[in-house]
């Protein structure tokens, strides 16, 4: 009987401790740090839930840091097991350095379209290496009661867009556009290449630029920093020193009527804004002209090569893929649109009016983001600078276009 008795708590022993070994836990590297109680709150344990023994934890750092940060994880084998991806070259770079793993064999790769996975393959389209999850649309996002209160109509033109800034300025109870430089990418993200796709005609330009048939010096890319010149009349005091959390709040505290935008704001601007908001897409130079958004490929997760729990990684990936996390994820982030081939129905009626521009504006990605951002000087990076100076009028527009087309053409062959 005791023999048996302690057989039984030898086994009970051992299975608990099987158990306990199974208990994983998957950390997830990212820049989204807006959508840590997203990720805590609703995603993760919907997967825990479907997936006892596996734990997952939401780990962001600042968008600005992010990648300076990731690759000294990464480097120090001290990174999480799921990385968050950039588009294209910066995660490119991770692939061909072996920190990111392989993902082509994964099944919920064929819930994406050729196009959805560009953005985190090998040129050839022979790997993929990352799961896409979404893209994201640039614009304005604007206080609907102050547009109200000041029978200011939405601007499609850029002569009704610098009238309405005019206005608001003149009334002087807001702050005509919610934008500061400090943190520098603000400036040509929500300013550059959000404005830009209007003057070099989206991807015409863009793969003109890459090919080497247009040059950084053009009227066509020249064109926007003029226009972000002027946009310093219509920032706040102090807007040299202002962050990228000061310009959300200044926006969402009702102080600024405009904010030059990316799609990504809209959850936390919903919990935090007391005000009805409305979107507009970037005016066009004239009335009648063709209109283009940067519908940008964004987000996409990936399996650091080095993970100590690649199978645990795996089967979150395979379920990131999934319709069930598409729907999830697009409607928990409104803003944030699926990649996924599966329909979503989305009902945030501001998500909706972004995506809505589809139906009339082509869409193009950020300028900088393929192939041109893999030498040094770094385009991408560069052009933060380089917006930011132009804004402060520290440098004029043409001399930040042949600031950065000679450091182009100082690497990049078809631009020599």
């Amino acid at each position: 009987m005791t023999k048996t008795i302690r057989y039984a708590l030898l086994a009970s022993t051992m299975l608990s401790s099987a158990a306990f070994a199974e208990d994983v836990t998957l950390t997830i590297e990212s820049w989204r740090n807006d959508d840590l109680t997203i990720w805590q709150d609703t995603i993760i344990p919907a997967f825990e839930a479907a997936n006892p023994g596996i734990k997952v934890v939401f780990a962001p750092t600042a968008p600005a840091e992010y990648n300076a940060v990731l690759n000294s994880k990464l480097d120090a084998g001290s990174a999480g097991d799921l990385v968050t991806c950039r588009p294209f070259d910066a995660s490119l770079e991770l692939y061909n350095k072996g920190q990111l793993a392989d993902l082509t064999s994964l099944a919920a790769m064929a819930n994406f379209s050729p196009v959805a996975k560009s953005a985190w393959q090998t040129d050839d389209g022979a790997a993929t290496f990352c799961v896409p999850m979404a893209s994201v649309i640039h614009g304005f996002i604007y206080n609907a009661d102050a547009f109200a209160e000041l029978g200011i109509e939405v601007p499609k033109t850029e002569a009704e867009f610098f009238a309405a800034l005019d206005k608001i300025k003149a009334d002087g109870t807001y702050i005509p556009l919610a934008m500061g430089t400090n943190d520098q990418w603000e400036a040509a993200t929500m300013g550059y290449n959000n404005i830009g796709p209007n003057y070099w005609k989206g991807e015409e330009g863009r793969l003109a630029l890459i090919k080497g048939d247009q040059k950084l010096t053009d009227p066509q890319w020249v064109a926007p920093f003029a226009q972000l010149a002027k946009w310093k009349d219509y920032l706040g005091d102090g807007f040299e020193a202002q962050t990228y959390p000061d310009s959300q709040n200044l926006f969402t505290l009702g102080r600024a009527a405009i904010y030059p935008a990316g799609s990504w704001e809209i959850s936390g601007f919903n919990t935090q804004a007391t005000f009805k908001m409305g979107a507009f897409a970037p005016p066009v130079a004239a009335a009648g002209d063709e209109c283009y958004i940067s519908d940008h490929t964004d987000i996409a997760l990936g399996m650091n090569a080095k993970t100590a729990h690649p199978e645990e990684t795996k089967k979150f990936l395979e379920w990131v893929g999934s319709a069930e996390f598409a729907t999830m994820y697009a409607n928990a982030l409104p803003g944030f649109f699926s990649l996924n081939a599966t329909p979503v129905e989305m009902a945030d009626p501001l998500a909706k009016e972004f995506v809505g521009w589809r139906e009339t504006c082509k869409p193009t990605i950020r300028s900088t983001y393929q192939i041109l951002s893999r030498g040094t000087p770094n385009l991408e990076n560069e052009t933060w600078n380089a917006s930011a100076n132009v804004i402060k009028g520290t440098e004029t527009p043409e001399d930040a276009a042949k600031r950065l087309q000679d450091g182009l053409a100082s690497w990049y062959d078809p631009q020599k």
